[in-house]
């Protein structure tokens, strides 16, 4: 194998089931699926708890995620919402995360124009604050009972 081959950790295994295969879906040694009538869903099933969204949801909910999908706004949300309730200075995010100052307000506007933050203006810097209601929203959604 070449080292710049990719290689797979022995802890994680290799599917052996998916789409396409008998078994996807099926207990071992059952040959039916989790997911007929009858079966436990509790035990058996993934399903998500509020069932299908439609449209508009969607997208309220896309924007929300795809905010969420860059690691320096996730490490940016992390350092505001590690305070709580407490709001956090801008000025106070450049230091650890190692990024500059223009850096720091592109990606929080993101994140507020997201609704998972809010902003308010202090002097000359910005304090942030989580909405809890928005995370409330997004685990709601993301709950897989």
């Amino acid at each position: 194998m070449s080292p710049t081959t990719p290689t797979r950790p022995e802890s994680i295994p290799t599917p052996s089931v998916g789409p396409g295969t008998p078994e996807h879906g099926a207990k071992p040694g059952s040959g039916a699926s989790s997911c007929e009538p009858g079966a436990s869903a509790a035990l058996d099933c993934c399903a998500l708890g509020a069932g299908p969204i439609g449209a508009a949801e969607a997208e309220h909910l896309a924007l929300r995620l795809k905010a969420l999908s860059d690691p320096t706004r996730l490490q940016l949300l992390s350092h505001v919402a590690a305070r709580g309730c407490g709001d956090v200075c801008a000025c106070d995010l450049t230091a650890p995360l190692g990024i500059s100052q223009p850096t720091v307000s592109h990606h929080m506007k993101k994140l507020v124009e997201a609704g998972l933050l809010t902003r308010e203006q202090k002097g000359r810097w910005a304090h942030y604050s989580v909405v809890p209601s928005a995370f409330a929203e997004l685990r709601a959604f993301l709950d897989l009972g």
